[in-house]
């Protein structure tokens, strides 16, 4: 049995069916639904071939083109479908749920897939859903605070406390900062940070607050969904103030470990707003190795530049808090205190 299927059906089965992705492997990396497994129909240049045919000569010249190059792989596609399968279903995609994931449909069926589900729409339904889920009705906490306040320690307790937390940082593969990528996995692109962010949204209880980091749009290479961010612009924010000497703690323990020459790189890549002098501080500290105090001159720049963001804010909705600790438990609870309070107000 073949079926078609809208998206809002496939999200409700998605833990329980696989999932094929048969676009090239460039659309594949670009952004894909979360899960998927990629059988591309054609290679990166197959598809460019066919699409060249397909405008310059005729539709029917650019089928024959595409069965020339899909026959020799039929057997593949079959072989890789059986290793995802289980009890003989499987859900499939591609661009709009058009020819490419109905051929590859019917191929599977008829040589031993007993159950295949084609999502109507494609990867193309997929993105409007997610992109429009980030409009539902929610609340949005912001836990902010200077470069160094631990933030994410902070979340990573909250969650393990049962609040709700989405990790932007995680997510994006990037801590935020000219140093954020240092130790970190390739980025995904744009498009997939929002798939991802998603797939985390999709498994929100959005009549509870959900918990994030305060960012600016972009974290690294990868901006955050417009609709998304302007929500967390428009939320509470938490702000830490904790004092810079302890934020450099934080900092010396998170970098120490790196290797000098990323770190100088990355203090060379802020030289223009630390100014020569400062620069050249910061990389004659590095290089005998006192982490402490270049922690401490890199964070000149970095306060300075979150605190014009958090003044763009409404200061209605910015709850400081004093601390003057780096224990991630103790300033969760301040946190969860100072948010209670505010919202009895």
């Amino acid at each position: 049995m073949i079926r078609r299927i809208t998206i809002e059906e496939y999200l409700n089965i998605s833990e329980t069916i696989a999932l094929t992705d048969v676009r090239t492997p460039a659309e594949f990396e670009a952004g894909h639904i979360p899960g998927a497994v990629n059988i591309p129909l054609f290679s990166n240049e197959e598809r460019a071939h066919v699409g060249t045919v397909y405008k310059q000569q005729t539709q029917e010249q650019a089928m024959k083109l595409g069965y020339k190059y899909v026959t020799p792989k039929l057997d593949h596609y079959v072989a890789e479908a059986k290793k995802l399968e289980a009890d003989g279903e499987l859900a499939v995609y591609c661009w709009r749920g058009g020819m490419r994931s109905k051929a590859f449909a019917e191929h599977i069926h008829a040589n031993g897939i007993k159950r295949v589900l084609v999502i109507e729409g494609g990867y193309k339904a997929y993105r409007k859903y997610a992109l429009e889920s980030f409009d539902m009705t929610s609340t949005i906490y912001v836990l902010g605070g200077y470069t160094g306040s631990g933030k994410t320690r902070i979340l990573e307790h909250l969650s393990q406390k049962g609040h709700q937390v989405i990790d932007l940082e995680g997510l994006a593969n990037h801590k935020g900062s000219a140093f954020g990528g240092i130790g970190q996995d390739k980025q995904p692109t744009t498009e997939h940070f929002s798939n991802l962010l998603f797939w985390e949204w999709k498994k929100m209880d959005l009549s509870i607050p959900v918990w994030v980091e305060d960012e600016s749009s972009n974290i690294g290479s990868v901006n955050i969904p417009e609709n998304f961010f302007s929500r967390m612009r428009e939320s509470k924010v938490c702000f830490l103030n904790m004092p810079k000497e302890q934020r450099a703690k934080i900092l010396v323990e998170e970098y120490a470990a790196c290797e000098k020459n990323r770190l100088a790189h990355s203090i060379e890549r802020i030289s223009k707003r630390l100014g020569g002098l400062r620069t050249s501080e910061a990389l004659q500290y590095l290089e005998e190795g006192n982490y402490y105090e270049t922690a401490l001159i890199t964070l000149d720049y970095y306060d300075k530049f979150y605190l014009k963001g958090l003044n763009r804010r409404d200061q209605k909705n910015v709850i400081v808090i004093e601390s003057d600790s780096i224990d991630e438990v103790k300033n969760a609870r301040m946190v969860i205190s100072s948010i209670d309070n505010a919202e009895r107000l």
